[in-house]
C-alpha cells in the first residue's frame, strides 16, 4: 500500500520550541500493523523536525502492543503475533541511544493484545488487553524492573476489564490508564501509585468514550494527553488533557491533523509527537504529529514515519515519567 502522508512538513514545527538541544530526546516507535504484523522499529529526535529513521526489528512482528522506557532502555510487550500463536507473551528491550534489532526480556504474565502501558525510570507496567480473535476483555496489570531482563510480575487489576485502550501515561509516581473496549466503548480512566501494587482507583472520565489506540497516550510529568481512538462507528481527532496528581474527568486539548485510531505517542516531557494511525475509509497513515503538552491547541506536522502503520507503540529517553 503507498504511503498516505497528504501534506508538507516544512515550517510544521512552527509553535515556539527551541531547535536541537544539548540534550536531545530520541523517540522509538516499535511494531503495529501494516497488511500484517510488523516489526519494525523507527526513530526521531524529537527537538528536530523531519521523517524517521529506521532502527532495528523487533524479535518478533506483531500489532497490537505498546511501549514503555526508562532514560536508557525501551521495551515493547505483548500484542498480535504473525503467523501463529495469535497473542504472544514475549517482552522486548532496545538501548535507546543506539541502533539494532531487539533483544526478549521476558515475558508478561499473561499473553494479550489491545494493551496499554506507562512507565517512570525503574518500572514499566502493562494494563488490560484481549487474548482472542473472538475478543475479550482482561483486566490484569503487569509490571517489569526496567533495568534487569526477566518475566513480569502482577501488580494488580484494572477497575473493569477491557481491551484496546486509549492510552496510559505517567508521572514519575503516578500511572493512568484510559478507555478502551469492554463490548461497548469505555470512558474510565484508572490510576495506580507506579511504586506500589495493587488494584487500579477510578480517575475520572474522558470527554468521549472511546478506544482503539492503545499507544496513545503520553505526558510531561504534570498534564497527560490521550490522543486519537475510535468510537462505535469511526475514528476521531480528539486530543483529552488531564492534571496526572489530581483527579477528574479529561479535557478538551485540540484535535489531532484528522480523524484516526491507532497512534504511537510518548514525549520529551514538552512536545509529544505521535506516529502512524489509520483513518476510517483512507487506511494506514504514515505521518507524525507533535503538539507542545503545556498548552492547548491543535497538532502540527512533524515528519514521516519510514512505513504507513498502526497499533505500535512509542517510547523515549526522556517522557513525563522520567522527570
Amino acid at each position: 500500500m503507498p504511503l498516505v502522508t497528504g501534506r508538507s512538513n516544512a515550517g510544521a514545527f512552527g509553535l515556539g520550541w527551541s531547535a536541537q538541544t544539548a540534550s536531545a530526546t530520541r523517540a522509538l516507535f516499535g511494531g503495529g500493523y501494516t497488511t500484517t504484523g510488523a516489526n519494525v522499529i523507527d526513530y526521531v529526535t524529537i527537538e528536530t523536525a523531519g521523517n524517521a529513521t529506521d532502527f532495528g526489528d523487533l524479535t518478533q512482528p506483531r500489532a497490537a502492543i505498546d511501549g514503555c522506557s526508562s532514560d536508557t532502555r525501551g521495551v515493547w510487550a505483548g500484542g498480535y503475533y504473525y503467523p501463529a500463536p495469535p497473542t504472544t507473551s514475549r517482552i522486548d528491550f532496545v538501548t535507546i541511544a543506539t541502533t539494532g534489532n531487539a533483544s526478549t526480556f521476558g515475558d508478561l504474565t499473561y499473553g494479550r493484545y489491545g494493551l496499554s502501558s506507562f512507565s517512570n525510570q525503574t518500572r514499566g507496567v502493562w494494563g488490560g488487553g484481549g487474548n482472542t480473535y473472538a475478543g475479550n476483555t482482561l483486566s490484569y496489570i503487569d509490571y517489569i524492573t526496567i533495568a534487569t531482563t526477566g518475566n513480569a510480575t502482577t501488580f494488580g487489576s484494572l477497575t473493569v476489564g477491557r481491551r484496546y485502550l486509549a492510552g496510559g501515561l505517567a508521572s514519575p509516581t503516578r500511572g493512568i490508564f484510559a478507555g478502551g473496549y469492554t463490548g461497548s466503548y469505555s470512558n474510565v480512566m484508572d490510576y495506580v501509585t507506579i511504586a506500589s501494587t495493587g488494584n487500579a482507583t477510578d480517575f475520572g472520565d474522558l470527554t468521549t468514550a472511546r478506544g482503539s489506540c492503545p499507544g496513545g497516550g503520553t505526558s510531561s510529568s504534570v498534564r497527560g494527553l490521550f490522543m486519537g481512538g475510535y468510537q462505535p462507528s469511526s475514528a476521531i481527532n480528539t486530543i483529552d488533557y488531564v492534571t496526572i496528581a489530581s483527579t477528574g474527568n479529561a479535557t478538551d486539548f485540540g484535535d489531532l491533523l484528522e480523524p484516526q485510531q491507532g497512534k504511537a505517542v510518548t514525549s520529551n516531557n514538552t512536545t509529544a509527537v505521535a506516529g502512524g494511525g489509520y483513518k476510517t475509509g483512507v487506511g494506514n497513515l504514515n505521518i507524525i504529529e507533535s503538539i507542545n503538552i503545556s498548552t492547548t491547541g491543535n497538532s502540527v506536522d512533524f515528519g514521516d514515519r519510514t512505513v504507513a502503520i498502526y497499533d505500535g507503540g512509542a517510547c523515549s529517553s526522556n517522557h513525563g515519567g522520567l522527570q
